[in-house]
């Protein structure tokens, strides 16, 4: 089994937090669509790391029952994942590091920075 790295692991609890709020909320095409980024993301690895499949697999299962237990009878699991809990996310991996900043010059977008989103006003017009 394969360790989850840190880009993968950001991005599977923001796709878990994601696809759940817009499942409450009955926005299942950008749940979907959040799906579709975070397979892409899986597909373009070597080796995925089973967590991660796994739970791709309950959260495309209230959409495609059908290929969500196909691929939990294919990660190895005899049950059915019916009966397996909802995904839970950590809040604190949800969390970005840097946030792009846009630089305006008389109303036209000149440059983007990134910085801390806790960074101060005077850093940021200091950049």
């Amino acid at each position: 089994d394969v360790a989850i790295d840190e880009e993968t692991e950001v991005l599977l609890h923001k796709s878990m937090r994601k696809v759940t709020t817009d499942i409450d909320q009955l926005g299942f095409n950008t749940a979907i669509s959040q799906l579709m980024v975070l397979s892409k993301h899986l597909e373009g690895m070597k080796e995925p790391p089973r967590e991660a499949c796994e739970k791709l697999a309950l959260m495309v299962s209230p959409f495609a029952p059908h290929l969500g237990e196909e691929c939990w009878s294919v990660l190895g699991h005899s049950e059915s994942l019916a009966g397996h809990a909802w995904v839970e996310w950590d809040e604190a991996k949800c969390v970005d590091a840097t946030v792009t900043m846009a630089v305006q010059v008389n109303g036209k977008v000149r440059a983007k920075i990134s910085l801390a989103p806790d960074a101060a006003e005077d850093d940021a017009r200091a950049l």
